[in-house]
């Protein structure tokens, strides 16, 4: 048999998800957010698979060359579990438990997934990760000190996850010298965020299951659309404010997922969800239609054209933006593989 080819074109948003949008010809209604020129179509037909994806989004570097290992699990453990659930969830039909379950670690999944995601943990990496660094290092070398005092030999720890961290740590000690110098070389991009995303997907995601769900309609006249960071952390407060830093195990944050033009996920952590297929009232549906259209990165996709939308989000005209982060995605892979390779020496 056949070897499974390998998945180039990584689908950030599964085909399985965006089928609740689709029509017969599997085709979804798209609203670029960031266009070359003012002529260009408000609304664009497109079919599935030619809908948000990048090439080598999840393609790990390894000794033994590319593999798209992180692609195949997302979609075995994530995305295929899912399918039936998900599609139940749209036509009505009553869930189990299981398929909650399943629907759940869909979301988690998502949430994570996304270049959104990715662009939010490189920023953040910036201003964290030196310190953090420094920090895992000098505990490391009190724990070594401690053991040698005692006489002790500490063993290795398992290697879990931290073989998806593209990391090279060095000792330098001079002739004589009993005491040297520690270094840890660590690069911020694509490997780091897939230990990041493994390990919230291992590990963090108990808390997201913990939460209880349910499905909430549109008010009559009214449909929901989803993007291409279609799941929502939301905190929102009294006066008005919020923002979309919430967590999965963060009292009172809002976690939203549009799955069909009239099924939305909902649920409220550590608070007792509305029943399903209650209807907000018209001002609560319209905000939540505008954290959907707010909360998108680069594109706004629905059943159908949904003319409100452009006012809920208008579209940003650079044809300097839409080559450069073009160009970007272009070396992408290039670029991370070679710094990963270079670090480790392959």
């Amino acid at each position: 048999m056949d070897a499974e080819p390998f998945r180039r074109d990584n689908h950030y948003v599964p085909s399985t998800y965006l089928h609740g949008f689709a029509d017969s010809d599997n085709r979804v209604s798209t609203y670029r957010l960031l266009v070359a020129h003012p002529d260009f179509p408000l609304w664009r037909r497109k079919s599935l698979r030619g809908v948000a994806y990048h090439a080598y989004l999840y393609t790990r570097i390894t000794a033994g060359g590319e593999t798209d290992e992180i692609e195949k699990w997302l979609e075995h453990d994530f995305e295929t579990p899912a399918t039936a659930p998900l599609r139940r969830a749209i036509s009505g039909e009553q869930l189990t438990a299981g398929d909650w379950q399943h629907i759940i670690r869909f979301v988690a999944a998502q949430d994570v997934r996304t270049p959104a995601r990715l662009l939010e943990n490189l920023q953040r990496w910036q201003t964290e990760l030196p310190s953090l660094v420094q920090g895992v290092l000098e505990e490391a070398v009190e724990k070594l000190r401690q053991a040698k005092a005692r006489g002790e030999c500490l063993c290795p720890a398992k290697r879990d996850l931290s073989q998806y961290i593209p990391i090279r740590v060095s000792k330098h000690i001079d002739p004589g010298e009993e005491i040297g110098a520690v270094q840890a070389h660590i690069i911020s991009g694509r490997g780091l965020w897939l230990f990041s995303l493994k390990h919230l997907l291992t590990h963090t995601i108990k808390a997201l299951l913990e939460n209880r769900w349910t499905i909430l309609s549109p008010p009559d006249g009214l449909t929901w659309f989803t993007s291409d960071d279609p799941v929502i952390r939301l905190n929102y407060y009294d006066d008005g404010r919020y923002h979309f830093k919430g967590g999965w195990g963060n009292s009172g944050t809002e976690i939203l997922l549009p799955i069909g033009p009239r099924h939305l996920l909902y649920t409220k952590v550590g608070h007792r969800p509305p029943l399903r297929d209650q209807k907000p009232s018209r001002d609560q549906a319209a905000m939540l239609r505008r954290f959907i259209a707010e909360h998108a990165h680069r594109m706004i996709i629905a059943a159908a054209p949904d003319h409100e939308v452009q006012e809920l989000r208008p579209r940003t005209i650079s044809i300097d933006s839409v080559r450069s982060e073009d160009e970007q995605w272009r070396l992408w892979h290039e670029n991370q593989s070679s710094a990963e390779r270079g670090l480790m020496g392959w």
